[in-house]
């Protein structure tokens, strides 16, 4: 099973270990961290000279709290993340307010609000970074990949056009550079 390889590899990384194990504690609703994180540590692991988590650019923590749409809410849960563990790149950010900011800063029109972390997760920009993990209580990952974990775990780049225009691809691909960071990893937009 797919999730499983995931798990595995999560397992086999103490600080993402860690960085769960105070996303869970911070007694944020529905908390997960997901993207570029677990995107870096798969893909180091495979695809490159491994995983290294001082190259991590930030660890998107994604939570749902329609409570509360405030940009507010979103810092605060950050600093409630730094006050933890201050060493991580913490980037938190309420799904459930997406809606409130999503074309205002990337253009297009209005986004329907997200219910589920599901729902947010199949909108990122590609397959393989459309992924988030956490930990519950029992200390046991639970993954939430709703456009599944292939493009992850065989190393394809690949453009989710569910909010991503082919062009917003082709310039997150230039920026990220995934071809020299990981040489195994194929592009497919």
């Amino acid at each position: 099973m797919r999730e499983d390889e995931l798990r595995d590899l999560v397992r086999r990384s103490p600080w993402l270990v860690r960085a769960l194990g105070v996303v869970r504690d911070s007694g944020l609703s529905d908390i997960w961290i997901g993207a570029g994180a677990i995107r870096d540590l798969v893909w180091g692991e495979r695809y490159g000279d491994g995983f290294d988590p001082s190259s991590v650019r930030d660890v998107d923590v994604v939570f749902l709290d329609p409570a509360d749409l405030s940009r507010d809410n979103d810092a605060r849960a950050t600093e409630r993340l730094v006050a933890a563990w201050p060493e991580p790149p913490w980037e938190a950010k309420n799904q459930a307010a997406v809606h409130t900011w999503y074309p205002v800063r990337f253009g297009g029109g209005p986004v329907a609000p997200l219910r589920t972390i599901a729902d947010a997760v199949a909108t990122w920009p590609e397959y393989a970074t459309a992924v988030a993990v956490r930990l519950d209580a029992h200390d046991q990952i639970a993954v939430c990949a709703p456009h599944g974990l292939d493009d992850l775990l065989d190393g394809v780049w690949r453009h989710n056009p569910t909010r991503v225009s082919p062009e917003v691809s082709r310039q997150r691909l230039i920026r990220q550079r995934p071809a020299e960071r990981w040489p195994g990893v194929r592009i497919a937009i």
